[in-house]
């Protein structure tokens, strides 16, 4: 069982990685730490996910100084959460792209979820009174956008609910290279706390369906090759798969959360517990699960006080 909140006790320093996948298009990597997407066009680059404060973005915006002094012009948020989305200041961008679901979260939890999250990683929110508030798109779509960075396409797409209500991915069809956010992680525990969790698969079966070559997960190294591409997304499915079949099986047994929890983590710790974040995500995990076993189909919104309740209650810390 973890013996912290949360994070609150990862507060050593990762390597950083930035790995090109195809000609101008990269990875910002960090052992586990939030990755982002580099995409270098004939007249700008278009950046996904923003980071978690102005300090930490300029973290990626080094690395792309060292290949390219073209502007950056687009900053995509692959969905809401603050850790994504609350650097976006300091790239300078001229648009701020998002879903027409990330934008209703924002409006609807984003303050909320911003506190939530500084109290659950602080070394993440490096500098937080930098960031100006919270980061709204100036673009926001339905179902799919495409972004021109002259010659070079890049496809925004909403292929359904999963790891939250309006995440998107970006698709560059020409290099076969996706950015996924965090719909897909790999070797890093997927966060369920907004998710849901009945949709996600059907969501990944149309991620899978683009024919990804290399690929850029939420957490974790980035995926190179056919193979690892679909070790990420099979992954990210049997987790999930795993986390909502043990939640469903606890309501319809009638047990409680607790005891679903310490099912949950008996089943899964010996195949998932090694991933990166593991026990931090658990928690969250399992009441997301339970709350949509239970017939709750939109997430209830996580506050930093409910954060600690519900951690005191399944960790009894």
């Amino acid at each position: 069982m973890a013996t912290g909140f949360a994070s609150t006790g990862d507060l050593q320093e990762k390597k950083i990685s930035f790995d090109e996948l195809a000609p101008g298009i990269y990875a910002f990597t960090a052992e586990g730490d939030p990755n982002s997407g580099v995409v270098i066009g004939d007249d700008g680059v278009l950046v996904f996910d923003a980071q978690a404060t102005p300090r930490q973005a300029r973290r990626v915006i080094e690395r792309i100084r060292e290949v390219t002094d073209k502007p950056i012009r687009h900053v995509v948020l692959s969905h809401y959460h603050a850790v994504r989305v609350l650097g976006a200041s300091a790239y300078g961008a001229g648009e701020i792209l998002a879903s027409k679901g990330t934008r209703h979260l924002i409006e609807e939890r984003g303050q909320a979820d911003f506190e939530s999250e500084v109290g659950r990683f602080p070394r993440l929110f490096e500098d937080v009174d930098s960031v100006p508030g919270l980061t709204w798109p100036s673009m926001a779509f339905e179902k799919a956008l495409t972004v021109w960075l002259g010659d070079r396409r890049v496809e925004l797409l909403h292929l359904g609910r999963g790891h939250t209500a309006g995440d998107i991915v970006a698709w560059m069809p020409e290099e076969k290279v996706c950015f996924a956010g965090d719909l897909v992680e790999y070797g890093a525990t997927p966060y369920t706390g907004d998710a849901h969790l009945r949709d996600w698969p059907a969501t990944l079966d149309r991620l899978a369906a683009l024919g990804a070559e290399k690929l850029v997960p939420g957490r974790g190294a980035a995926p190179d090759t056919p193979e690892k591409v679909r070790e990420a997304i099979e992954g990210t499915r049997a987790f999930i798969t795993d986390l909502f079949r043990i939640a469903e099986e606890g309501v319809k047994a009638g047990r409680s959360l607790k005891e679903v929890y310490e099912r949950a983590m008996r089943e899964m710790e010996p195949r998932y517990g090694h991933w990166v974040i593991f026990k931090h995500c658990m928690p969250f995990d399992v009441s997301r699960a339970y709350d949509e076993a239970s017939g709750i189909d939109w997430p209830r919104i996580w506050t930093h006080e409910r954060d600690l309740e519900m951690w005191r209650a399944l960790e009894g810390g």
